[in-house]
Order: C-alpha cells, then sequence, then structure tokens
C-alpha cells in the first residue's frame, strides 16, 4: 500500500468485452474479470458487449463514465484488420500510463514469450477516471486484472482525482 499517495476513492468498474462472436454466455473473459472484481469487492456498475466499431466502443465508453471510475476494455487490441480499440480509446485519453502495457507485456513474455509484443494493452485517464484496455484472452484479462489493476486502481485514481 501507498497510504501517503492515496485518497479515500469508491471504486465503480465497468466491463466492456469487445467482440463480433461473443454472448454474454460465451464471454469466458468477461465474466472472469466481473469475477476477480467481485472478489476484490470492487462493485460492478456496467457490463457490456460491443462489435468492433469505433463509435459503438466509444458509445459504450460515454455510458460507462457516468457512473463508473476504472473501466476496463477487453478484446479488439490486436493487429488484425477488425481490432480497433485502441484506436478507439486512444483520442478519449487525457493522459497515458505508458507503464501498464509495458508492464503487461512484460509480464505476458514470462508466459508467451515474444508473441507479447502484438499487445498493444494501454490504460490512461479520461475524465479522472482509469481506462484499460486488455488482450481478449482469458489469461490476459486474468494477468491484467489480477496482477495489474486490482492492486493499482485505488493509488492510479487517487492521483488521478488530485
Amino acid at each position: 500500500m501507498k497510504p501517503d499517495h492515496e485518497i479515500p476513492i469508491k471504486i465503480s468498474a465497468s466491463i466492456i468485452t469487445v467482440s463480433s462472436t461473443r454472448t454474454k454466455e460465451t464471454d469466458i473473459s468477461g465474466n472472469t474479470i466481473c469475477e476477480l472484481l467481485r472478489k476484490a469487492e470492487i462493485p460492478i456498475s456496467h457490463y457490456a458487449i460491443v462489435k468492433d466499431q469505433i463509435n459503438l466502443i466509444r458509445a459504450e465508453i460515454c455510458r460507462s463514465l457516468v457512473d463508473s471510475n476504472c473501466i476496463i476494455i477487453n478484446g479488439g487490441t490486436g493487429l488484425t484488420h477488425d481490432d480497433c480499440t485502441i484506436e478507439a480509446v486512444l483520442p478519449l485519453l487525457d493522459k497515458r500510463i505508458d507503464g501498464f502495457g509495458e508492464i503487461f507485456r512484460m509480464k505476458s513474455y514470462e508466459d508467451i514469450g515474444t508473441s507479447s509484443m502484438l499487445s498493444r494493452a494501454l490504460a490512461g485517464i479520461c475524465q479522472q477516471k482509469a481506462i484499460f484496455c486488455i488482450p481478449g484472452s482469458t489469461p490476459a484479462v486474468t494477468l491484467a486484472t489480477k496482477e495489474l489493476i486490482i492492486p493499482e486502481i485505488i493509488h492510479i485514481l487517487s492521483h488521478a482525482n488530485k
């Protein structure tokens, strides 16, 4: 803990899965994020699945910003022609948290080797709220949520709200 850097903040999370094929029943990664947040006693105010389209992703982020200060977007961060999560999110960010993507790729490298360089995972601040963009695989969302987002979210939001 970093008590000298943290202020009391109530966290409320939104989970957005970007996929043209997943449903709420088949969204294992989105459900994994939900479960990890629940175990960490972080309330979830919103959960949605949107297709790989910039305007749909941005609209869902705008909905989430109304009542969430921690938005986790999974999927659409790769290199295929329809991956557009990063392109949707980047223009919305007031500040980037470059270390998030760097540490995510470093930790992923330990598990999957050099293919971790294909990840465009990123995080940043929008309207004093944190947005995380992570790959949609279940191991990736588990790593990002459990090892990076949950341990640092209060610290991140404390700095974003000073």
